[in-house]
């Protein structure tokens, strides 16, 4: 199978057939006995795996297990926010790496993932939270990111909407010009298609319900498909890393969490940025379509549910009319919540695990979408090599028991 090209001449001659003679996006397989690689997870991360094992080191016998729709999972339950604005050195690399490839992965797939680049804007509220700030962005330019201060002036020009006297008055902020949003849909869809013109199974309602092992291996998954078998299996499985890895006998580092976020009615382009405060836990940006898309902090509590919590909303709809008043009279269209694995020092869980052959991406807990194409570039490398990218060096499961953590929970953005 061949993907179709997507050009303003196929949307033309389309068109003149009312768009009812599209060929299917992505092959609908029934699944083989056995794969060279199984990748449990049709989100993100699994389809950018399975697309990179394909196309970049030629493995295409490759299956993707998911057991409901692509990208019904956290990859369609965030606020598709894209940034590589973090503190550390190994974390800025790796989502730096994600950035880039980001801003070319629209011509990679040849489709159109919408992503804008219209910087992502950190407001304080303080002069000591200025200076935290001040320190933040000179490491993000120490590690070859752009970053820039903004005085409470300019602040004020680039979001002229933003009440700077509220209760918490802004003194500043700074901002990444280069981070942005993109259509999370576009993403998966985008990976799928590609993948599965390379050759990848995509096999969607097919639930993993327990898994078979031998000598410190896996060597098959038992769904509700059947029996499948394969030389490696990868778990990219956002909210429920911890139940599957289970199933092979590992227990891992973290826990599970729900993270809110909800949108309002669509309106005219208002709002041309990417806004967040740490200190009053909101975070909010304009999609596509229009609606005002608004995140907060995380639940205090462990949990898969995919729905919100009344309190966490209300402080987050008070944070928004408070910093930005004009939003006050649009009404609230749809909550949601994505079930957040939450490694203990905020930081991803990719690569090789004790079980020989099963590799794991885990603990992305609010960042799993800005890593989506670097997650997957990376955790294929390492499959094929058997061996951690250079990337994802530091962010080895055995940094546990080493005590070499990279703990990053302030430049999530986010309360956790």
């Amino acid at each position: 199978m061949v993907a179709t090209s997507y050009s303003a001449f196929s949307l033309l001659r389309h068109a003149l057939t009312g768009h009812r003679h599209w060929p299917r996006t992505w092959r609908d397989p029934e699944p083989k006995e056995h794969y060279d690689v199984v990748i449990i997870g049709g989100g993100g991360h699994g389809l950018a795996t399975a697309y990179y094992l394909a196309t970049r080191h030629g493995i295409r016998n490759v299956a993707v297990l998911e057991k409901s729709w692509l990208g019904g999972g956290n990859s369609g339950r965030n606020t598709q926010v894209s940034r590589s604005n973090y503190f550390y050195p190994e974390s800025g690399a790796f989502y730096e790496h994600s950035l880039r490839l980001f801003e070319g992965l629209a011509r990679e797939l040849d489709f159109n993932v919408m992503f804008s680049q219209r910087g992502i804007l950190s407001i304080c509220h303080s002069a000591h939270e200025m200076e935290i700030y001040r320190r933040w962005a000179n490491a993000i330019r120490m590690n070859g990111i752009d970053s820039r201060l903004l005085s409470r002036d300019e602040v004020r020009q680039r979001v002229p909407q933003l009440n700077l006297d509220c209760r918490f008055p802004v003194t500043g902020g700074f901002i990444q010009e280069r981070g942005g949003i993109s259509r999370h849909d576009a993403v998966a869809w985008g990976y799928a298609r590609k993948a599965s013109a390379a050759g990848v199974d995509i096999l969607q309602r097919c639930e993993v319900q327990g898994m078979e092992s031998s000598d410190s291996r896996v060597t098959a998954v038992r769904t509700n498909r059947g029996r499948i078998s394969a030389d490696r299996f990868a778990l990219c499985v956002a909210g429920h890393s911890s139940q599957l890895a289970a199933m092979a006998g590992l227990q891992l580092p973290i826990v599970t969490i729900p993270l809110q976020a909800l949108v309002t009615e669509p309106v005219r382009p208002v709002f041309d940025t990417v806004m967040m405060s740490a200190r009053i836990h909101v975070y909010v940006s304009q999609s596509d379509r229009g609606e005002i898309v608004i995140g907060g902090g995380a639940d205090l509590y462990n949990s898969y549910a995919q729905r919100g919590s009344l309190n966490t909303q209300l402080d987050t709809l008070a944070a928004l009319v408070e910093l930005l008043p004009m939003f006050s009279r649009l009404r609230m269209m749809r909550h949601w919540a994505g079930a957040c694995d939450m490694a203990y020092d905020v930081s991803p869980i990719v690569g090789k695990t004790p079980v020989e052959n099963l590799y794991v991406s885990t603990g992305w807990g609010t960042g799993g979408y800005k890593a989506i194409p670097a997650g997957g570039d990376t955790l294929a490398w390492t499959i094929v090599h058997d061996r951690p990218h250079e990337l994802l060096r530091p962010f080895q499961l055995d940094r546990f028991s080493s005590g070499r953590l990279i703990d990053e929970g302030a430049a999530s953005g986010v309360a956790h």
